[in-house]
């Protein structure tokens, strides 16, 4: 009797051995790497953060556009004058664009200015090629204002054209940089470029040499004809900047400037001595600090 009690306590130690082995192997099974969450307190690793879509510190600069992005008139009669730039310009007296993010040693070794006088926005495709070669993280853009300053109204690229030509200088970035950022400016308004730059004689007179002649030429004239030809003009800059905003929006990692070159009051003061219409060295300096505020804002 006393035998067959000893034998039946060893099978139910045995049985407790079989049942605490399987549920402490369960258990184990959970902790690891199953299904069921982690146990209060426990170490969890953290999610890796998502890489943003702006960085507010990009660590390169391209520039692509017109007269305005070469400084043209800046310093010296027509003449190109690249280095007070707003976009990549290394004058201590603008502090472009380039200058503010990388560093003046920074902006001279990965900044670079493939912007054209003259340029249209029908050049941008080409010019975003050029600039695609050199990987840069940022591409800042103004283009546009050539399109409107045509010989005639009838002259200015129409709309459509416009939005062509700006999507198709997206897609060459895109193909190459899908991650690269684009900062967009807004076309200036013209009508106040004149509205400031009739004030000078000289103006006028250099004015004659073909400068805008859509919205410059006969600069004195008020007449019915001359306000429409200059509303005319108006318009098309404001349908221009609408598909700027527009096409930019299509693309999450571009950003528009809402309007603010086109909206800065421009003065005598930030105007060219020698053409008063394109920006001098304190209308560069004012471009930059309108284009750093924009790239560098937490949200835009």
């Amino acid at each position: 009797m006393a035998q067959a009690m000893r034998r039946r306590a060893r099978r139910a130690r045995a049985v407790l051995a079989v049942v605490t082995a399987a549920a402490l192997g369960v258990a184990g099974c959970d902790a690891v790497g199953g299904d069921s969450p982690a146990p209060s307190g426990s170490q969890a690793r953290p999610s890796p953060r998502p890489t943003p879509l702006w960085d507010t510190r990009p660590d390169s600069v391209a520039a692509v556009g017109d007269s305005i992005t070469r400084g043209f008139d800046a310093c010296a009669v027509l003449t190109d004058c690249p280095e007070v730039s707003w976009a990549t310009g290394d004058s201590e007296r603008v502090d472009s664009l380039a200058v503010r993010l990388l560093g003046r040693a920074g902006a001279a070794e990965r900044s670079w200015n493939y912007a054209v006088t003259g340029a249209r926005m029908a050049d941008l495709p080409g010019q975003m090629a050029r600039a695609v070669r050199r990987g840069p993280e940022l591409v800042a853009v103004m283009a546009g204002a050539n399109d409107a300053c045509r010989e005639t109204t009838a002259a200015m690229t129409p709309v459509a054209d416009f939005r062509a030509d700006f999507r198709e200088a997206m897609r060459t970035l895109r193909a190459a940089l899908p991650k690269a950022q684009v900062y967009v400016a807004s076309v200036p308004d013209l009508k106040r470029l004149w509205s400031q730059g009739r004030t000078s004689a000289l103006g006028r007179q250099v004015w004659k040499l073909g400068i805008c002649p859509s919205m410059l030429g006969d600069a004195d004239a008020l007449d019915a004809a001359a306000t429409l030809r200059r509303e005319t003009v108006d318009r098309r800059v404001e349908d221009y900047n609408e598909v700027l905003e527009e096409v930019c929006a299509e693309d999450r990692r571009c950003r528009y400037d809402g309007g603010a070159v086109h909206a800065y009051r421009f003065g005598t003061g930030q105007l060219s001595r020698w053409d008063w219409f394109h920006p001098s060295v304190d209308g560069q300096a004012r471009l930059a600090e309108i284009a750093y505020r924009t790239v560098t804002a937490k949200r835009p």
